[in-house]
């Protein structure tokens, strides 16, 4: 009962406050809430004092003086008026980096900004009957106050907004680059049409359901003049550089690597009985051409469209078809058309137009050719399909292990090549295949088709060009003016930003709301002077945010996108975000600075043209979720009674509900709010429970209740800056033997000269040292920011035990304080200024230095012959005892007077001793 009230005070407190009765049960609990308050008054004390005067902004301070600098970035975030705690998680984890290496002397860049256009914001403002622009600036600032609540320390002189026009005045700028190397055109084809938001969408963005990634609704196909950017043209550096990125995570690589599709293969020319016609098809696997029983074309195949206008049970498949997706295996076979397996011998008359050909929808027309050759032996959508349309016809295998065939598809590219010369279909040459490896066989194929001029080597990527026309108003305007005379003609530089133009709500409905402004459309062509269209197509909202990182670092710049000496500061030394952005967010990143690296735009202090080094991403956070073991059904809080000895209880059927951890969302009533968190725990409490629960890039389970562990500690580390501060009169010394000396022993208000330690001192003295070092190793090498808060933990109950006792002298005391204080100030900044004040203010200090004055601690254990030996005496551990690293290597009566002169375990030792065992740092003895 005690524990339930302990958990739930909050409730009480707020539900049934008088009728709870002060006794020996609430009233600890009530000061465990009170406790909680003054964490807030601490917050909102240095957050004021902060913005007022900048203590703790070391950007404006010996700026110049700093050697290096370290650019921290956080994916920026869309601004929906509402942060959830997966926000400050990657928040937190951004700042604590930012802190500590700033205490290290980076000069830090930490910016922040707005991901302000899109649909979601459009959509909300229509329904508002507002501009889009008035929603999205009472967001922004709605989301600015809670970030400052979560006392992350950004850079909001840096800040931009992709909506405004001195931010997207460049992004069209760098439309109009691309446009000038070619890389930006127009042409038409076939898109995805999302038929709720009336927009097209990149292939990156329809999941492999065909369902828009936004909207959800089945995605449409339609032929569209669209503009495109040419990201092909960089896909083999795309692919290639991830090799160098040796500090981002392996899946993320592993899934742009696979997005973009990279394949080392062959062309290949199939004749057809078409006069004079092939087909050519692009293959992976040269080595299964004889294997080949049929060959599969897109349903837009050029050859397909054609025999469609002789062929109406073709035409009719075609429009039945056209919403069957990739995972289809229904086909349609080409009348009168077939084709053979190049190769064969000179002689036409020998050829032999054996192999069918089919339509199908599992064929993509944008990738290879449009066409494939289908291999049932060695590929399993082939074989499905085979076996769906020609259920009799037995299964052609000419790769496989040395054992028999088998009756499953060899997918393997270790086989070899068995004897094919029964396949009757005019092959030549076939008995030199035989016996050769998968890899040897590919090589002799691509080999004899580039011979007999049948085909060639070829690379292909899966990755196409980025499609980033949008239909809508809020977006950046593409910089184009369509001319009759002078087709797409660019938009001078001087007359950038194309505006977006002021809309009512009426203007939204059907179609590009641009395109009904006539003011807007109309205009003269820069070129000829005639009348012509602007162009009423915005831009994907990708192209803001796949250079918004080179901004933040001139963003008050108004003559170019960011100034030679701002560039410097590329690429991004640690990025933080989802991984959910890993394939269109940073592809598209990836891609733009290369290109803009291309145009001399930036330099890479590393000399490689990556916009990020490091990348973490960050895992989700789930929140608790009740379901009712009946229905399935999510329940609300308020349908379950807590306050039982059974644990949770739902009211009405006084059943035990279902409970899991999930991602967070209105409809399964486990989000929690994180600005609520903050005003009921402070923003410091929360910060270290967000880290402590849970590594970096695992799901983090959040709950509550947890918090009341971080908040001891807290307390504890306050009151122990008092305890200290009692000692500082205290003139008792150790009446131990002089251990070890430090010549000068360093502290905020001064230094102690010729410090000398006894054996107690010295042991605190290093292992203070070492927990300084494993925190800082924590987050500069490992990132194992969970680890951390446990050695303040550990470091807080180390001192405090020291404390208790005359045997530490006040200066290694309030040394130690201080720098568990330092190695605090990263994670808790506001409890860690404020235990920092009150020590100087101890000292009678006029004008406390803020604790980011100082620098994190980088001390160094005092090196020394002297080690730990841990003592078992008949199986139990009897404690340890320092003494010199040879003590193993003496013989056992000096190792055993060695342990008699150690009050600590002497007590313990046997009169009769059997056996002693002695191994690196223990010593067992056995009586």
């Amino acid at each position: 009962m005690r524990r339930r009230i302990y958990q739930k005070w909050p409730f009480y407190v707020s539900k049934c406050k008088s009728q709870i009765s002060y006794s020996s049960i609430t009233i600890p609990v009530f000061k465990r809430y009170l406790a909680s308050n003054e964490f807030t008054d601490i917050d909102k004390k240095w957050r004021d004092k902060w913005s007022k005067d900048k203590c703790n902004d070391l950007k404006l301070e010996n700026e110049n003086s700093r050697k290096e600098n370290f650019y921290s970035l956080v994916m920026f975030p869309y601004p929906s008026g509402v942060l959830h705690l997966g926000h400050l998680r990657v928040y937190t984890i951004s700042d604590v980096v930012a802190r500590y290496k700033r205490m290290r002397g980076f000069n830090v860049i930490h910016p922040m900004g707005w991901d302000a256009f899109g649909l979601p914001a459009e959509n909300a403002a229509v329904e508002r009957n507002i501009d889009p622009a008035i929603w999205t600036e009472t967001n922004v600032a709605k989301m600015k106050e809670q970030m400052k609540s979560f006392l992350v320390d950004f850079d909001w002189d840096r800040e931009i907004n992709t909506s405004s026009p001195d931010y997207y005045k460049w992004t069209q700028k760098i439309f109009l680059l691309l446009f000038e190397k070619g890389l930006a055109y127009r042409k038409n084809a076939e898109i995805n049409w999302d038929p709720v938001d009336k927009t097209v969408l990149a292939n990156e963005q329809v999941d492999s359901r065909g369902r828009s990634w936004r909207s959800g609704a089945v995605v449409e196909k339609k032929q569209l003049e669209q503009w495109f950017i040419g990201i092909t043209a960089y896909a083999n550096r795309l692919v290639e550089d991830l090799k160098r990125l040796d500090e981002w995570p392996e899946n993320v690589k592993t899934m742009q690597k696979n997005w973009i599709g990279k394949s080392q293969g062959c062309l290949i020319d199939f004749p057809i009985s078409l006069k004079d016609d092939k087909i050519q098809i692009y293959t992976s696997r040269p080595e299964t051409l004889f294997g080949v029983q049929f060959l599969a074309l897109s349903m837009n195949h050029s050859i397909v469209l054609d025999q469609a206008k002789i062929d109406p049970d073709l035409k009719k498949f075609l429009h039945d078809s056209k919403d069957l997706d990739f995972d289809s295996r229904e086909g349609y076979k080409l009348k009168n058309i077939k084709a053979t397996i190049p190769l064969s011998p000179k002689n036409e008359k020998l050829i032999n137009f054996s192999i069918p050909i089919y339509v199908a929808p599992y064929v993509s027309n944008d990738y290879g050719t449009g066409a494939v050759m289908g291999c049932p032996g060695h590929d399993v959508r082939d074989y499905e399909f085979w076996k769906l349309h020609q259920p009799n016809e037995s299964i052609v295998q000419v790769m496989g292990p040395k054992a028999k065939p088998i009756d499953v598809p060899y997918t393997s590219k270790n086989g070899i090549m068995r004897d094919i010369s029964t396949i009757s279909n005019g092959l030549q040459n076939l008995e030199s295949y035989r016996g050769l490896s998968s890899e040897k066989a590919a090589q002799m194929v691509i080999q004899n088709v580039t011979e007999h001029k049948l085909g060639e080597a070829s690379i292909q990527y899966r990755l196409k060009d980025w499609l980033i026309s949008r239909q809508r108003y809020w977006g950046a305007p593409i910089p184009i003016i369509h001319c009759k005379e002078c087709g797409p003609v660019a938009v001078p530089e001087e007359d950038l930003p194309v505006v977006l133009p002021k809309l009512q709500s009426k203007k939204f409905g059907k179609g590009n709301p641009l395109g009904t402004i006539e003011e807007f459309v109309n205009c003269k062509c820069p070129s000829c002077g005639k009348a012509a269209k602007r162009e009423t197509d915005t831009m994907d909202t990708f192209m803001d945010s796949a250079w918004y990182y080179l901004r933040y670092l001139d963003s008050k710049n108004e003559k170019e996108i960011i100034s030679a000496s701002a560039g410097k500061n590329m690429p991004v030394d640690l990025y933080v975000g989802g991984v959910e952005h890993a394939i269109l967010h940073l592809l598209y990143s990836r891609f733009v600075a290369k290109f803009l690296s291309d145009c001399g735009i930036w330099n890479s202090k590393s000399g490689v043209d990556e916009p990020m080094i490091k990348l973490v991403t960050q895992g989700m956070v789930h929140g608790r979720t009740y379901l009712d073991p009946d229905t399935s059904k999510y329940l609300k809080p308020e349908e379950i009674d807590f306050d039982t000895s059974e644990g949770p209880i739902i009211k009405n059927s006084r059943k035990q509900p279902i409970v899991t951890f999930e991602k967070m969302s209105k409809s399964k009533f486990n989000g929690a709010d994180p600005g609520k968190c903050i005003e009921k725990y402070g923003a410091d409490a929360t910060r270290a429970q967000m880290l402590f629960s849970a590594p970096v890039n695992d799901t983090l389970l959040w709950n509550e209740e947890q918090i009341s562990g971080v908040e001891r500690w807290l307390k504890k580390a306050i009151n122990l800056g008092k305890i200290i501060t009692n000692k500082r009169h205290d003139s008792t010394k150790s009446t131990s033997p002089i251990f070890s000396k430090i010549s000068r022993l360093k502290n905020m208000n001064g230094t102690f000269d010729n410090l000398e330690l006894n054996k107690e001192e010295f042991v605190l003295y290093n292992q203070i040292q070492i927990f300084t070092q494993n925190i800082a190793k924590s987050i500069d090498v490992d990132f194992s920011l969970n680890t951390i808060v446990s050695d303040f933990m550990k470091m807080t109950n180390l001192i405090s035990d020291a404390s208790k006792t005359s045997d530490y002298q006040y200066p290694l005391l309030r040394n130690s304080y201080e720098k568990l204080l330092l190695c605090m100030a990263p994670v808790t900044p506001a409890i860690a200024e404020e235990c920092w004040e009150s020590l100087q203010l101890s000292d009678s200090v006029k004008d406390p230095i803020s604790i980011f004055k100082f620098s994190f601690p980088m001390d160094k254990p005092i090196e020394t012959s002297i080690q730990n030996f841990k003592i078992f005496i008949n199986g139990k551990s009897r404690g340890t005892i320092m003494a010199q690293k040879d003590l193993i290597d003496q013989n056992d009566q000096t190792l055993l007077n060695a342990l008699r002169s150690d009050y600590t375990v002497s007590k313990f030792l046997p009169e009769t001793i059997k056996k002693v065992i002695k191994k690196p740092g223990v010593v067992s003895v056995i009586s």
